[in-house]
């Protein structure tokens, strides 16, 4: 296990898009992901058919109507009208789905790698056009995701598309960079400094060899990761 817990060296300017990005996702999680998480479902809502729907046809039977009705939150019907389904795009979900997250496992991990490799990239693109990155390379790693599966019923949710864009840029940018790691090998725990390259090498083949193993969209962090290093080759 590689964990990446800082880098050297760090620019010295306050990275304000950076900073304000990880605010906003926070924000989300804390004022919609964890207080809806925690409602049950309205039956009365309308969104709910459409959602139990499209959930039984994905799990092909495996659970039967009532399993699921128990298990349904609020913020599942959240994430199913604003996060990102191939089967029924719309504009707004390519934006909102960007900043919603399946708990805090998925919220901390994104947030770490934005935090470390986000203001490095901010600092050599400049706030604005580093937060214009941010989308495109999330955008990007969305319509990675849709090739993938166009049919999928299921909503994509998360920052990691935009921020395996984020990595991309600083794989090209800054491989030299030293990466403070976390590295555990069986009986090898230590924290030390490793080349960006190898890192987010790592990271990359991480990607490749997980396709089609779970329910993460292995393909959208592919596909952002590409997208970050063209636009900085441009």
């Amino acid at each position: 296990m590689f964990l990446p817990l800082g880098d050297e060296p760090n620019p010295r300017g306050v990275p304000i898009a950076t900073y304000a990005l990880i605010g906003i996702n926070v924000a989300v999680y804390l004022l919609v992901t964890l207080p809806m998480g925690a409602l049950r479902s309205d039956l009365d809502d309308p969104v709910l058919a459409e959602y139990v729907q499209a959930l039984m046809s994905q799990l092909g039977g495996r659970v039967s109507l009532d399993q699921l009705l128990a298990q349904v939150t609020a913020y599942d019907l959240v994430t199913f009208s604003y996060g990102f389904r191939p089967v029924d795009p719309g504009l707004l979900t390519l934006v909102t789905s960007m900043f919603l997250h399946g708990g805090f496992m998925h919220l901390g991990g994104n947030m770490l790698y934005l935090w470390i490799f986000g203001n490095n990239i901010e600092d050599a693109m400049g706030h604005g056009r580093f937060f214009i990155f941010y989308m495109i390379t999330g955008l990007g790693a969305t319509m990675v995701h849709v090739l993938s599966d166009p049919n999928s019923t299921i909503p994509m949710i998360g920052a990691s598309g935009a921020i395996a864009g984020i990595l991309g840029a600083y794989f090209v940018l800054y491989p030299k960079a030293k990466i403070k790691t976390f590295v555990v090998l069986i009986i090898f725990i230590q924290i030390i400094y490793v080349p960006a390259v190898f890192i987010l090498g790592f990271w990359f083949f991480r990607q490749i060899i997980g396709i089609g193993s779970d329910d993460i969209a292995w393909y959208a962090h592919i596909g952002g990761f590409l997208v970050g290093m063209f636009l900085v080759r441009r």
